[in-house]
């Protein structure tokens, strides 16, 4: 047996109201978390990648690969699993959306890991249920490779987010219009099996409160507190704005760290924000190459830019406000949420300014003058085609003389680099050294700080459409090299430095998969 069954703690299913019905098809569920569901049978699991380390926290064995292909695609689970999918709804691009729920992940199991955590295992792409709204409920391998990938890239960079325990293929074959314009095709099934200690969303709580249904909304706020907030005490009113403070901060925090290391989610709606502050489903997603305050890598929001790089900070408090007005009738008592929602602006404001003169290698002495510098520089970075990534790191052994600086820096630059560019990035450079010349941290000191959170590898969509095309063909050593890549990002890994510390090739600037991404990708 894979699954360590004395581990099991199905809290959510026992403290929480379920669906009464067990019809598996889709329909309007009410005054239920969740709806039991059983994944969808496969012809030909194969187990393509697993996360060892994550595997042995949670006591799980992994000596039989075959055997456990099969429990991680669902389709060899032991009587006492009772599968679940979770019922949300959520605003979707600013709108109001209604019931959404989960369409095409179903929960296997919570397990108590090694240091006594509730973990739930979901898997993503295992079939339908009641909240599919007619879809499949399927995915994909390179939708699923991006999201193993991913999360586990995030985790690494030290960067809240649900986990990645495996990536398995299912033999078979789902019909898929990437970029939904009329020409779908058969692609690999797969699925990937993800964790967390809390998969519900700011949607979780703002479906119960939309339909007026009070009686779930503090169930499911009581439960949130007493799992993932146990510190804050027994559940009460003045608890639920103490929690609501808490999900602002760590909600503030992911933010910072969002933009400290250049990733775009793409698609900000309030049922993909955790209510944990992890960063949670990775649709069209993409780490930034030249610095581009607007860019966003998903398709479907190219006009309107809603979810681009630099706004994901404003989302953030939107989305806020929205789980404020959700939880208002447990508390009755408005200024205190609205208090809450002003300093994740101040915080955001502070948090940034401290997580840019760490990427500088500074420590703030004149706030006003230092964040005027730091500005500037982002000013700067988005007007020249420069590399955030490498720039940054290149940033942290800029040699003393000046006149060595641009040749140091340019493999930072873009094709379209032009010495008016130059000129411009040179100016703030000047001002820059000055302002480290009254550091007492010696330049060694300083480039090991500014390495720690400027990393010198990150997940560019171009690596892993290569990655996903090798594996397309049943090629997987690219994915395997990307994999162990990701694992230590700020190191400095030479092995590696020649293919993957490079900016984003001319080739790959508008290629499907390598610049704009669809929520079907």
């Amino acid at each position: 047996m894979s699954l360590p069954l004395n581990h099991i703690d199905n809290r959510f299913t026992t403290q929480l109201p379920k669906d009464t019905s067990s019809d598996n098809y889709c329909r309007t569920v009410e005054r239920a978390a969740f709806s039991f569901v059983s994944p969808k049978q496969t012809s030909a699991p194969e187990l393509l990648l697993l996360n060892n380390a994550l595997a042995e926290s949670l006591f799980i064995e992994t000596q039989d690969h075959e055997h456990l292909a099969k429990l991680l695609t669902g389709n060899d689970l032991p009587e006492a699993l009772m599968p679940y999918a979770m019922n949300y709804g959520g605003h979707q691009f600013g709108h109001w959306a209604g019931q959404l729920g989960d369409g095409r992940a179903i929960n296997l199991v919570q397990l108590r890991d090694k240091d006594d955590a509730l973990i739930t295992l979901q898997l993503k792409g295992a079939g339908p249920t009641p909240y599919s709204r007619n879809a499949d409920g399927l995915a994909v391998l390179r939708s699923s490779i991006r999201e193993f990938l991913c999360s586990e890239a995030m985790y690494h960079l030290g960067i809240a987010t649900t986990r990645a325990l495996s990536l398995s293929l299912t033999g078979d074959k789902v019909t898929r219009d990437m970029f939904y314009d009329g020409h779908p095709k058969l692609e690999l099934g797969a699925i990937v099996c993800r964790t967390s200690t809390s998969f519900m969303r700011f949607g979780s709580f703002q479906l119960p409160a939309s339909r007026g249904d009070l009686t779930l909304l503090k169930q499911l706020v009581d439960y949130s507190i007493t799992q993932d907030f146990p510190h804050l005490g027994e559940p009460n009113a003045d608890v639920y704005l103490q929690w609501f403070s808490e999900i602002c901060q760590r909600t503030c925090l992911l933010m910072v760290n969002w933009m400290r290391v250049g990733f775009v989610h793409g698609v900000m709606n309030t049922d993909n924000m955790s209510i944990i502050g992890e960063t949670i489903d990775f649709g069209p997603y993409g780490w930034i190459d030249e610095f581009d305050l607007n860019w966003t890598p998903n398709t479907t929001d190219a006009q309107g830019k809603r979810y681009r790089f630099g706004a994901q900070p404003q989302i953030a408090q939107w989305n806020l406000f929205q789980l404020a007005n959700a939880i208002y009738p447990l508390i009755n008592e408005a200024d205190g949420l609205n208090t809450q929602l002003s300093e994740f602006a101040t915080n955001y404001e502070r948090q940034w300014l401290e997580m840019m003169a760490d990427k500088t290698g500074l420590v703030i002495k004149n706030q006003q003058a230092d964040a005027a510098l730091l500005e500037a520089l982002e000013t700067v970075l988005q007007e020249t085609p420069t590399d955030m990534t490498i720039f940054y790191r290149l940033l942290a052994s800029l040699p003393e003389l000046s006149n060595e600086w641009q040749n140091h820096l340019a493999p930072a630059f873009y094709q379209d680099f032009t010495s008016a560019h130059w000129q411009v990035l040179n100016e703030w450079l000047v001002q820059y050294v000055s302002r480290l010349n009254q550091e007492q941290t010696s330049a060694s000191q300083r480039k090991a700080m500014m390495n720690k959170v400027n990393p010198k590898y990150v997940l560019r969509n171009f690596l892993s459409q290569q990655a996903i095309k090798a594996a397309e063909q049943g090629q997987f050593d690219k994915l395997q090299t990307l994999y162990q890549l990701i694992q230590q990002p700020y190191d400095e890994q030479p092995e590696f430095e020649q293919e993957y510390f490079v900016k984003r090739p001319e080739w790959a600037k508008n290629k499907p998969g390598c610049s704009m991404l669809s929520c079907s990708s």
